[in-house]
Parts: structure tokens; C-alpha cells; sequence
């Protein structure tokens, strides 16, 4: 019953189909009629229907055809509404070949530091090794073993740790073997080790001190021979060809230099008797050009390696990282007299910045003062045509030195250059570091008398003291009145009174001399004979700059540089650098370093502190962080170094006094 009460009768069902038929027709005969409809025809441009026809953007026909020709734009006629551009609107994008461009002048910013302390801050900041000597020392490396290698390096530079570091390496070289047999065996392995890890650290320093040897002489200044003592595997040679170059030195394709080449050199003679590291050292050379430059090793210095009379201003003697390896000081004082009796007018000690190595750098300071003093007093022991002798640097002063003197400082007097590693010694040290510092002592002893002090003071003022003075200048001015005047045209013009010649020139004296020109260089090295030398590194506080420096008196005193001083002299202070000359003089009293104790007391300190006594003079963050690394194999290490010098080589020696024999 359900079923039939639902269906439709077929009569009705017939209707309603025929009804949705009609339905959908009439749907779809206006729905056709809307879309018949065409849409008006757009009013174009002549210009854009031409362009529209000529280009084919049909999508059936996007890949033109080969056999199509190619059609050509035709001009419609009627107006255009592009812009009109006439003829000399438009220029020409080819370049002729006779037209030449010219840079743009860019005013050079003026130098902020003064001339002087300029001349004193000229410092190598980093060194890099020479394209040719790490060449010769990769080429060393790929024919030996690399673990070999490692093992060696380990051995002989890394001092034994609970864990590595980089500060656990050191350049310092004391190869120790039981049996000649033995030395002989490694004697080729060490001088490979030497001259991946020790020959960069020691190259660095020697140019270092050889650049502010040049610095301190005059510009006319060549060499043509060096000595070297303990030449080692040529880091001294290397060193003083990069040292001296010509000015017309020759470059390679690459831009790298040939040191070799482009040196003034024409003799190097290298005394060392570790066969191992000559050999080396031979090899690390053979295959460089150099022109007609020579280079010999010899074992010992004998009387016909001295420099003729006429050829001791061209010649350096040359000791570096020599006197520390020496058993005894009888040995040190023997190498430090051949380099006195060379003939040579200019004698370079460098050896580390450790407490044996600063003492055997003074102890030779002053044994060669002394026979300085010697020939003057009795002429006729003088081994050159010039008689007595002076520091040149670091040191501005003849007195003795204020550190060695004071029996109760552990103070040293050393500087740190620092160095780009190269590739082979990260792999050989395992280091991710680029770079590394090397500290040391030095000192250079000229033939003849030491200059006489200048009274001048050139130099001292830069972009820094000039924008000072001409702000003072300007806010020191009298107030003027403008003055009104009327032209023919009744317009009224406003003119100052200001006369501003009173602000062409900051200081006449200033601008005698031209800053880079050679009358202020010559004036400025005479002047600096007398500079303090800051033999620590300066305390940069937020008022004040705390230089602990070396001054003429023979002296380790702290100057103090406050702002009230002046812009210049603060500036040039907040720029210096461990191991500058300074120029400028302290405005307050400096204050004098005397290696006091604790517990005592000068006359001119008062009773609630240490006012004048400087006791904390050169000490350092660093130097308190020293003893927080210390371990048991350390300190073994360190006891096994003090018990070397037994009880009959010290009584043969008689330790430090051979120097005053």
C-alpha cells in the first residue's frame, strides 16, 4: 500500500518531464542570446594598432616558423600622440677612442694622530710570510712524513700539558740527545720541525725589528751585508730580504714579490754549527732566484769574515733566539764579542721575552756600552773607525738597565709581534687560530756616540689639535655687528666683519714643515733619541691614558695623559700600542717604578697609601692569570730547567759575572 501511494500515475509523470524539457530549452536559447552580443570596437591609437597587428600572439602559432619572413614595422599615417624628442635631445651610447675618463678627485681625510706620534706607532701589525718561503717550505713538507712531522713538533716545541692549547707551544729550540749518534740521526727531522713551527714565529719578530731599524735611520740608509749568529734555518736571511728591498723591485705575474731579487743585500753569512738545521735551511734557498745575491753558512767566525773599514755602515750583525740555547754565559759573552769585533756599526740581539732571555739581552747591552766606553777612553782599542756606542732602540737611554738593576723585579722587558699562520703550521699545531703571538727581547747597539738631545718639539699636532685649535679660535672670537648695505638695486645685503685669515693657519710653525716631507722625518728622529719607550701595554681608562714606560732618565716610570691635557696629546695616547715612543710629555708628575715591597716605604709616600712608590707599575691582568694553569708536570719541568746548571759549571762560570770580567 505504501509503495503504490508514493509512484505517480504515468499520465503526470509524462507532464512534468515534458514541462522540465521546455524549461531547460528557454535556459538555454537566452543564455546563447546574451553571449551573441559583439562588443563595441575600441577607439586605438594609430601607433598601438600598429603594434598590436605586427605581433602574433595566437597560442596555436607561439613557435614561429622557419619559412616565416620577417615582416618589418610599417608607419601609419595620422598623427601620433608619443612624445616628440628632436635630435639634439638624444646622445650617442659608443665610447670613442680618444675620449678619456677622468677618476673622480676624492679629498684624502686628513691624518687624526700627529706627525709625531705617527713616526713613533710605526709598527708591522702582522706579518705574513713571503710567497717564495712558504712555497719552499710546503715543498719540505710533502717530501717527509706527516705524522713524523707531528711527532717531532710535539716534541721538541710543546711543552708537556694535561691538555693542549695554543700557549703550550713555543718557538724556543733546545734539541738535548744522550749520543752525537743520535743528534745525527734527527738531525734533519728537527731541522724540518724547525722550520715549520719556530722559522715563521722567528721571521716575524726579526722583520719587526729590523722595519724600526730602518725607521730610526735615515732614509739613505742600504745594507749590503749581514751576519747572522745562530742562522739556524734562515730565518734571519729571509727576514732581512724582505727587510731590504729596492725600490724598484720586481714583481711576478701573480703581484707577489721576488725578495730575493728586489733586495739590496749582495752577502749573507749565516754561523751556526747545528748541521741539521743548516741543511735546511740550504734547501729552503737552492731553489729561489736571487740574481747575484750569495748566501754561505760556516760553522765558526773566523778573521777574514770581518767587514772591511769602509763597509761597517752597510753591514748588520745579527744574533736572534742564539744566546738562550747557549749552555753557559761564557758562551753568550763569546758570540756577543765576535759580533763586537765584526766591524759591523749596527749589532741586533733578539732573543724571547722570558726572564733568561731578557737577562742575556741586557747583560750584552751592557757589556757592549762598556766597550764603548773602553775606545773612547783609550782609542786605541777600537776595532772601527767610529768610537764608543749607544742604544738605538728599544731603549732611550745609556744608563743601566732600570729592570736588570732591581733585584727585586720579575719584571722583563719584551714586546709581541703577532703572525698570519700559514696554511701548514694550523695543520702541524692542529689550530684553528689564523694567528699567533710571539713575545721577545731585543736591542740595538750603534757604533759611535749617541746624538746630542734637541730642544724642538715638531710634529705634535694633527687633524685631532687643529679642529681643537680652530674651535677654540672660533668660539674666542668678538661678537661682531652686521653691518647693512643697500646696492644700486635697493636690495639689502648682509655682510660680516669677520676677518677669516685669523683661521687660514692653525700654527705657523706647524706649517713650515710638511708633515711626510724628509726635513720633518730627519727633525723627528733626532727627537726621538729622548722618547719614552711604553715597554707595557697601556691602561685605557675612560679619563685618563696609564703609559708604564722606559723615559731618557734611565727610568721605568708611569705617565699619565688626562683628557685636560689637550685633544691631541689624549688622542695620540688612547692610539699608542705596546712597544710606541710616545712624544708628548705628561702634564702631572709622573711616577717612578722602584721594585719595592709591599711592606715598604719610600721618603715621599705618605702614611695612607703608596703615593709616589709606582709599586704596581707593569703588572697586568695576564700576569696574575699565569699561575692558574700550573700542573705537576709543569713544575717538574720547571725544577728539571734549574737543576741543568750544576754546582762545577757555575763555579767555572761564575754565573752572570763572566759579563763584567
Amino acid at each position: 500500500m505504501l509503495r503504490n501511494s508514493v509512484s505517480l500515475p504515468l499520465r503526470s509523470r509524462t507532464t512534468l518531464s515534458s514541462k522540465l524539457v521546455q524549461s531547460s530549452a528557454s535556459f538555454s536559447s537566452s543564455s546563447s542570446r546574451r553571449h551573441a552580443a559583439v562588443n563595441p570596437a575600441l577607439n586605438l591609437d594609430p601607433s598601438y594598432k600598429a603594434l598590436l597587428e605586427d605581433v602574433n600572439i595566437s597560442l596555436k602559432n607561439h613557435k614561429p616558423s622557419p619559412s616565416a619572413m620577417h615582416r618589418v614595422l610599417e608607419v601609419m599615417p595620422g598623427a601620433s600622440t608619443a612624445l616628440q624628442v628632436s635630435m639634439d635631445d638624444w646622445s650617442s651610447m659608443e665610447v670613442s677612442s680618444g675620449t678619456v675618463f677622468e677618476e673622480e678627485e676624492y679629498e684624502a681625510r686628513e691624518e687624526r694622530k700627529s706627525p709625531a706620534a705617527l713616526f713613533g706607532s710605526d709598527q708591522i701589525s702582522l706579518t705574513l710570510l713571503p710567497f717564495e718561503l712558504q712555497m719552499a717550505i710546503n715543498g719540505l713538507i710533502s717530501d717527509s712524513q706527516k705524522s713524523t712531522l707531528r711527532s717531532d713538533a710535539v716534541r721538541l716545541f710543546r711543552a708537556p700539558t694535561d691538555h693542549e692549547t695554543d700557549n703550550d707551544w713555543d718557538a724556543q729550540y733546545a734539541a738535548e740527545y744522550t749520543s752525537r749518534q743520535k743528534a745525527h740521526k734527527h738531525a734533519i727531522r728537527d731541522g724540518t720541525a724547525f722550520a715549520t713551527v719556530a722559522l715563521p714565529a722567528h721571521y716575524s719578530v726579526i722583520t719587526s725589528v729590523l722595519h724600526h731599524v730602518k725607521r730610526r735611520m735615515d732614509s739613505s740608509w742600504e745594507i749590503d751585508k749581514v751576519i747572522d749568529w745562530g742562522a739556524g734555518s734562515g730565518s734571519g736571511l729571509w727576514a732581512s730580504l724582505y727587510s731590504f728591498q729596492r725600490d724598484d723591485a720586481e714583481y711576478g705575474e701573480d703581484g707577489r714579490g721576488r725578495v730575493a731579487l728586489g733586495t739590496t743585500m749582495k752577502r749573507y753569512t749565516g754561523i751556526d754549527k747545528r748541521d741539521g738545521l743548516v741543511t735546511i735551511g740550504k734547501r729552503l734557498i737552492e731553489n729561489t732566484p736571487r740574481g747575484s745575491f750569495k748566501a754561505i753558512w760556516k760553522r765558526t767566525f773566523k778573521e777574514e769574515d770581518k767587514v772591511f773599514p769602509g763597509e761597517g755602515e752597510r753591514t748588520i750583525a745579527l744574533s736572534a733566539f742564539m744566546l738562550t740555547t747557549l749552555p753557559t754565559a761564557f758562551a753568550q759573552k763569546t758570540i756577543v764579542k765576535e759580533m763586537w769585533d765584526s766591524g759591523a756599526h749596527t749589532i741586533v740581539l733578539i732573543d724571547h721575552n722570558t726572564k733568561e732571555g731578557f737577562e742575556a739581552v741586557a747583560h750584552a747591552r751592557e757589556y757592549m756600552l762598556e766597550l764603548g766606553r773602553a775606545e773612547l777612553e783609550d782609542p786605541e782599542l777600537a776595532q772601527s773607525e767610529l768610537l764608543g756606542s749607544h742604544v738605538l732602540a728599544p731603549c732611550p737611554h745609556d744608563h743601566a738597565c732600570p729592570l736588570l738593576t732591581s733585584k727585586r723585579s720579575s719584571l722583563v722587558c719584551g714586546f709581541s709581534q703577532r703572525l698570519q699562520r700559514p696554511s701548514f703550521l694550523q695543520k702541524t699545531k692542529h689550530s684553528k687560530f689564523g694567528h699567533e703571538n710571539t713575545g721577545y727581547s731585543y736591542v740595538v747597539i750603534r757604533r759611535g756616540t749617541r746624538p746630542a738631545p734637541v730642544d724642538s718639539a715638531v710634529g705634535r699636532i694633527g687633524g685631532i689639535g687643529k679642529r681643537a685649535l680652530e674651535d677654540h679660535r672660533l668660539a674666542n672670537l668678538p661678537i661682531k655687528e652686521l653691518q647693512i648695505h643697500t646696492d644700486e638695486a635697493g636690495t639689502k645685503l648682509e655682510t660680516s666683519v669677520v676677518d677669516e685669515s685669523s683661521l687660514s693657519n692653525v700654527s705657523e710653525a706647524e706649517d713650515l714643515l710638511d708633515p711626510e716631507g724628509p726635513e720633518m722625518q730627519s727633525q723627528l728622529r733626532r727627537e726621538a733619541y729622548q722618547w719614552p719607550r711604553l715597554v707595557f701595554r697601556p691602561l685605557k681608562k675612560s679619563g685618563h691614558i696609564i703609559l708604564d714606560s722606559c723615559t731618557a732618565e734611565g727610568k721605568i716610570m708611569r705617565l699619565t695623559i688626562p683628557k685636560s691635557q689637550g685633544k691631541q696629546p689624549y688622542y695620540d695616547a688612547r692610539k699608542s700600542s705596546w712597544g710606541d715612543i710616545f712624544p708628548h710629555a705628561p702634564k702631572n708628575r709622573p711616577v717612578e717604578y722602584l721594585g719595592l715591597k709591599s711592606r715598604e716605604k719610600r721618603d715621599d709616600e705618605d702614611d695612607d697609601g703608596d703615593f709616589l712608590s709606582g709599586r704596581d707599575i707593569g703588572k697586568r691582568k695576564d700576569s696574575f692569570e699565569e699561575g692558574k694553569h700550573r700542573t705537576y708536570s709543569g713544575i717538574a719541568e720547571n725544577l728539571r730547567e734549574k737543576k741543568k746548571l750544576s754546582k762545577r759549571e757555575f763555579a767555572k762560570t761564575r754565573g752572570n759575572k763572566v759579563w763584567t770580567d
